[in-house]
């Protein structure tokens, strides 16, 4: 059992809260602008969601369906140092790693909408670039839609991996960021997969175990 008094101390490799630091302003708008390449203006922009873009996309959007990303999968690979944690003690949310495939939802963003949502969302997903934004093919029932999706920069300190079940339980049930406890994330990403008939056994397995016995 997990308990407040113990030390936190997940394995391998913390970023060093001293040397965390945000995008500034310029360089968040210059990676947006790099992204903005890909899409062509005047088109509608489809957006791709794995994580709690599944159950809180916070945009206006024409058209949803169910998709699949061949190539990634999804995994609890990113210290969340601001949304669901803190640099001292970072909880962890999704990226896309590479290998497998990744079910989840886009999202059909109207074209005049595209600048305004994409400006928000990289507040959201990029405040410090642990993101790679990339236009890939998202499967559907309708038929292959390019879409806008965030894979796992492995370069970048945010990046971890080969975390055992009892160290995710261990970091999940701590970090509480300015968005929410990292725990409400994790169970509430598992239940919009679920009612959207997306079934991930080892996301299923962890939530079995952050729903055990609770820390005392």
């Amino acid at each position: 059992m997990v308990t407040q008094s113990q030390p936190f101390s997940p394995p391998g490799h913390i970023p060093n809260p001293h040397a965390f630091r945000r995008l500034t302003d310029d360089e968040r708008r210059a990676s947006l602008e790099d992204y903005l390449k890909h899409w062509q203006k005047g088109h509608d922009l489809w957006i791709f969601g794995y994580g709690s873009l599944v159950w809180r996309p916070e945009f206006d959007f024409i058209e949803q369906r169910l998709a699949l990303v061949r190539g990634y999968h999804r995994s609890l690979c990113l210290w969340s140092r601001i949304n669901r944690g803190t640099p001292e003690q970072p909880g962890l949310v999704f990226g896309l790693e590479n290998g497998g495939s990744c079910r989840g939802m886009v999202y059909r963003v109207a074209a005049k909408h595209v600048p305004d949502v994409l400006d928000e969302l990289w507040k959201r997903e990029m405040p410090s670039g642990a993101y790679v934004p990339r236009h890939l093919s998202c499967h559907t029932q309708h038929g292959a839609v390019g879409a806008l999706v965030f894979t796992m920069d492995k370069t970048k300190d945010s990046y971890v991996r080969d975390l055992q079940t009892h160290q995710l339980v261990d970091i999940v049930r701590r970090a509480h960021g300015t968005y929410g406890p990292c725990i409400e994330y994790v169970i509430e990403t598992n239940r919009a997969l679920k009612d959207a008939g997306i079934h991930d056994r080892k996301l299923d397995d962890l939530v079995r175990h952050l729903n055990g016995a609770a820390p005392s």
